[in-house]
């Protein structure tokens, strides 16, 4: 938009859609404030900088206050100033003086700069947040700015990967290519550098088949974190759930994301978001006023029964309240414009179960649950919930309705605990291994509903997982308070960093075991982005605030990680090769084809089978899995049967050697193809029934032949 073009127009506009919308001859601007007394749109330079004009909305419909400018054009920033009750103890905090963010802004100019004029209060006031502030907060806020939609998407199609042959990749845009060397120094930690020859090639090469990223919404950077020099790198504080976050983009447009997302769509990549609709960066009754607190607190917030605080479920201060059904509506909205106009494949939802709260006790099939499961655009993405929050009754593992998947925490749990060598935890192991029908069967939902991992972004690496007993967050500046102390970690032998060559060899292994149990598991498995080249964090495990080296991946490998690299390659091509893996329902423990033979059997270190009894045994921690390829039963896409080799999996979680006997079960003689004790995991020679099997200390063994018929 000409700097020079006046504003001299305002029309009345229309109520819907809500949010700054230009349809090739003016724009609209619509609000919704139910307790707003007046509602004026603040018109700024290209810059952002400078107040140009003030118009006031005077139509008014359904609590949607709107208006129509012929004049104005793609570009133009602006942002809303509104009048109000400020009476906190009633829930009402508007404060006329600040200027406020449009929830539904799909593209923002500028960064926010902490002052103290942008809280709605008197920072240092007797009264506190009941003080009122007159200041005006403008030349300390970004804008909004009025967004071209137009892009050539160039015939872009979803990949639409079946959840059975889901490879997630949980990565943070920044982070992943912030010192990729083929990457141009000038794309480094953006989303175009995403969309680069070198990171597609290693994507592929890899074998992940969905990027889940770290938020990308637009967020600030925490007060308190500015103050101690940090910054808030993983992105849990929004402030605008339309708006791509502006610091991961190059060129300073959105379409910078379109392009990514199309670039990975033709590579046949999936592109899934971390979304953050919980919570908002305003914060507790003491934060900021910036978006919704101004525009109307009491609608968009879960407030408490003293009205001046708020319902916190998500231990940042505030809870949407997706009880209101404006604020319902922001983030369906939300969701559908990120599928229809920025095309991506799915949501992992953050805190998810504070989105089910009504009255605030969680609800299954509370309306948020109903509008997805109807919604004819969202109930055909992926959905994947964070399955608790920190209210009462928020750990929901294995409730959400179906169509749900879930981040299955008692899967990385007692992987953890396993491979760490508990005693006591090998029925749970099995039950995680073969896809948790405990937590999801008797819902009639299916393996695939568990997300499987044993790292993520929040806690430690896998490389940290197996050097540290304990964590060192030190770099937060909290002292070492922060982060979780329930790792279920172990260093093998020697704290953090070390020559020693045993227990370097021990955590090679290590990891070997927890890439390949993974991506054996039944369910769908997410791999932390580095963790297949042995990231290390030094120790943090809640790197949230460290946008530096110690969050970055680094590509200068040496000849360990190049063999972790490949490990990790082939086990995620074993995985993509045999449907034994990859299976759509869980095992039943039925007899094949009226024969013996079992789908899948459990087998003692002597060959036979484990009675119920001996599951319990706290000394227990070697047992094999036979998986039979007879019995998968499934069919493909025509209908057919779908067969595959027999699997034989010995695992051994003691420090010593187990010798493990071949079980005499008819059939070809196993190939060994995986022994993670070697160094590149490889495994070398043929077995025969009755012949053993040296485990050695810590290690797991595959072996494989053609399938046997019962």
């Amino acid at each position: 938009m000409s700097r020079e073009t006046p504003i001299t127009t305002a029309w009345p506009g229309r109520p819907y859609p809500l949010g700054a919308t230009w349809d090739g001859e003016g724009v609209n601007f619509a609000l919704f404030s139910e307790h707003a007394q007046a509602v004026h749109l603040a018109v700024f330079d290209p810059s952002g900088r400078r107040e140009r004009h003030r118009i006031e909305l005077k139509e008014r419909t359904d609590d949607i206050w709107h208006c129509y400018l012929p004049e104005a054009r793609p570009g133009l920033a602006y942002g809303y100033y509104v009048r109000g009750p400020y009476k906190p103890e009633e829930g009402h905090r508007f404060n006329h003086h600040k200027l406020l963010l449009d929830p539904y802004a799909k593209d923002f100019i500028g960064r926010l700069r902490w002052n103290d004029a942008l809280f709605g209060y008197t920072l240092g006031h007797r009264k506190g947040d009941l003080s009122f502030d007159r200041r005006d907060s403008a030349s300390f806020m970004p804008k909004c700015r009025v967004l071209e939609p137009a892009f050539t998407w160039d015939g872009d199609r979803r990949p639409d990967i079946p959840w059975t042959d889901m490879v997630i990749y949980e990565m943070h845009v920044r982070g992943f290519t912030m010192r990729h060397p083929e990457v141009p120094d000038a794309l480094r930690g953006t989303y175009a550098a995403l969309a680069t020859a070198p990171v597609i090639t290693y994507l592929k090469r890899l074998g992940v088949t969905t990027l889940e990223l770290l938020p990308v919404h637009s967020f600030i950077n925490d007060h308190y974190l500015v103050q101690k020099g940090l910054q808030n790198y993983w992105g849990y504080n929004t402030l605008g759930f339309f708006a791509p976050e502006m610091r991961y983009s190059a060129s300073e447009k959105v379409k910078e994301f379109k392009t990514m997302v199309r670039t990975l769509h033709s590579a046949g990549i999936e592109v899934i978001l971390d979304v953050v609709y919980n919570h908002t960066c305003e914060g507790h009754q003491l934060g900021p006023t910036l978006s919704m607190r101004g525009m109307d607190n009491a609608a968009y917030y879960m407030l408490g029964e003293d009205r001046r605080y708020y319902a916190d479920y998500t231990g940042c201060g505030n809870t949407v309240n997706l009880e209101h059904p404006r604020a319902l509506q922001l983030v369906m909205d939300s969701l559908r414009y990120w599928v229809e106009e920025m095309h991506v494949d799915g949501f992992r939802f953050d805190l998810a179960s504070a989105l089910a709260r009504e009255g605030g006790v969680v609800q299954h099939l509370g309306g948020f649950f109903d509008v997805i499961r109807q919604d004819p655009v969202l109930n055909r993405v992926k959905l994947i919930a964070e399955p608790w929050d920190l209210g009462a009754g928020g750990y929901q593992v294995g409730n959400f309705p179906p169509g749900w998947a879930e981040w299955n925490d008692r899967y990385r749990d007692g992987m953890r605990a396993y491979w760490k060598g508990d005693g006591g935890v090998i029925g749970e192991f099995a039950r995680r291994l073969t896809g948790s029908s405990d937590l999801y069967g008797r819902s009639g939902k299916k393996p695939l509903a568990s997300i499987n991992f044993i790292t993520a972004h929040d806690g430690f690496t896998l490389h940290d997982l197996v050097a540290y007993n304990g964590k060192h967050n030190e770099a937060n500046g909290e002292e070492n308070r922060d982060g979780s102390d329930n790792n279920r970690s172990w260093n093998c032998g020697a704290e953090g960093v070390t020559d020693d060559a045993a227990v370097l060899a021990r955590r090679e292994r290590q990891q070997r075991n927890f890439i390949a149990t993974l991506l054996l598991s039944q369910g769908v498995p997410m791999l932390l982005a580095g963790d297949e080249l042995g990231r290390s964090q030094g120790g943090n495990n809640n790197a949230y605030c460290q946008d530096n080296e110690i969050s970055w991946l680094r590509w200068d490998l040496s000849s360990m990680q190049e063999a972790q690299l490949r490990f990790t390659q082939m086990l995620i091509n074993l995985r993509r090769s045999h449907p034994t893996f990859r299976r759509r329902d869980f095992f039943d423990g039925r007899a094949l084809f009226g024969g013996q033979l079992k789908d899948v059997l459990w087998l003692k270190p002597d060959g036979s089978e484990m009675s119920p009894q001996e599951w319990e045994h706290e000394h227990a921690r070697c047992l094999g899995m036979y998986l039979a390829g007879a019995a998968i039963g499934d069919v493909g896409r025509r209908g057919r049967p779908v067969y595959d080799d027999d699997f034989l999996i010995a695992f051994n979680a003691h420090a010593e050697e187990v010798l493990f006997t071949v079980p005499d079960i008819p059939g070809e003689a196993w190939r060994v193809v995986i022994d993670t004790f070697e160094p590149e995991g490889l495994g070398d020679g043929l077995l025969n029934a009755g012949e053993r099997c040296a485990l050695r200390g810590r290690s797991l063994v595959v072996l494989t032949r053609p399938m046997a018929m019962a």
